[in-house]
């Protein structure tokens, strides 16, 4: 075997990252949602996965040509390595691998990374110019440090249900929200830790907690009742912070969605609806009035709209200046026209041919979004392997190991 080399960059890749290597240790949402955004920004994204298996989201189910939703959601333009860290030589390849990468991420089950070798201050000693990033449920030094966190368990745990549904009936925000804020809180941790770096020459150790980010999400609730010491209701499809702001029944059985978000808009609202009079009525001048007096605002706004095709409703609210949508599946969203006429789906390679992913949000001038393969379990084993300078007999060697 001869040393480590420096991995090679793709002439593919492309973006303000390609000149970063990123090393996941990752399953589920959380970290892969994080190192496909740093994908789609061009870094290169090795995924480490187990032999037998792999990510466990790869059999969540088939409905994608046979490859699982969740996975094919989160895993674009990334390498798969098969590798058993469990194994001796198994860490031994890992660690070559960090030793030519710039960024590790990994959101293993308490305690893991500290018993396989690879937690801060392990990789300190070791690779003092990596930027690793660990992914945890609620932190290492709490007393909820062992537990283990899923997406529903941290939103149940941080007071998200009880926001969400209707007084009795709570419920689990239907998107990741958890997860997917977790991962984005962890690419800007990743990219403030590459600055860093550019100007120091030494990497960084940080982590991001599941239940942090969701008590962050949860800011706005926590304050509240922080200080006036009770619980909002929760107003299924609306705000308790603002009225009127929800959902109302139209003539043609659609469902409009109309926001105002302070006095100055409520009064333009009100004429829309042919009621000027209420924006200087006590009783719903002010939000706070509203919000008192909720049930009787969404009424006035219901009738109205229960009188007008949706399309009426929304060209007034329009041309008055009120935020306004319609209430859509997410069948109706897959042929949104708006996703059509900016092209943001396109095709992406795949084990089992192209399919249809939608675009990553960021736009960046002079940039296009590189959207990779989704990986086979293991795909790349041998062509990261060799890079790493291990001979076609090393590779055999732990294949028939089981290591890789």
């Amino acid at each position: 075997m001869t040393s480590a080399a420096t991995f090679e960059t793709s002439a593919d890749r492309r973006g303000p990252l390609a000149d970063v290597t990123v090393v996941a240790v990752e399953q589920a949402v959380s970290a892969p949602m994080c190192t496909r955004t740093l994908a789609d920004l061009g870094a290169r994204v090795i995924k480490i996965e187990n032999p037998r298996g792999g990510d466990f989201t790869r059999d969540y189910d088939d409905v994608v040509n046979g490859m699982a939703a969740h996975f094919v959601w989160a895993n674009r333009g990334k390498e798969s390595v098969s590798l058993d860290l469990k194994r001796p030589a198994g860490m031994e390849i890992m660690h070559r691998m960090l030793a030519s990468a710039d960024v590790l991420i990994s959101n293993l089950t308490p305690g893991a990374t500290r018993r396989l070798g690879i937690d801060a201050e392990s990789l300190k000693a070791r690779h003092p110019r990596l930027v690793s990033l660990e992914i945890s449920g609620y932190g290492s030094d709490g007393p909820m440090a062992h537990k283990r966190a899923y997406d529903l368990l941290i939103q149940a745990e941080s007071g998200t249900c009880a926001t969400t549904g209707l007084p009795g009936q709570p419920s689990k925000p239907g998107p990741a929200i958890v997860d997917v804020s977790t991962g984005l809180y962890a690419v800007i941790t990743i990219l403030a830790g590459l600055h860093a770096r550019g100007h120091s020459g030494a990497g960084t150790s940080s982590s991001v907690a599941m239940f942090d980010a969701a008590t962050e999400l949860m800011g706005y609730a926590l304050t509240h009742a922080r200080y006036t010491e009770s619980n909002q209701p929760p107003v299924g499809m609306g705000s308790p912070a603002l009225a009127p702001y929800g959902a109302y029944g139209t003539l043609d059985l659609h469902t409009a969605v109309l926001g105002t978000t302070n006095d100055a808009e409520f009064r333009r609202l009100s004429t829309m609806i042919g009621r000027p009079e209420l924006a200087d009525d006590d009783r719903y001048r002010r939000n706070v009035d509203r919000v008192a007096r909720r049930g009787e605002v969404d009424e006035i706004v219901a009738a109205w709209c229960a009188q007008r095709r949706l399309a009426d409703i929304q060209a007034a609210a329009d041309e008055a200046g009120i935020g306004n949508a319609r209430y859509n599946t997410p069948l109706d969203v897959v042929d949104h026209a708006e996703l059509a006429a900016r092209g943001r789906w396109q095709e992406v390679s795949s084990p089992v041919g192209s399919v249809t992913s939608l675009l990553p949000p960021p736009v960046i001038s002079g940039h296009s979004a590189w959207m990779g393969p989704i990986p086979a379990l293991g795909e790349h084993t041998s062509t990261v392997l060799a890079e790493l300078g291990y001979t076609d007999e090393d590779i055999s060697s732990f294949r028939e190991a089981g290591t890789i």
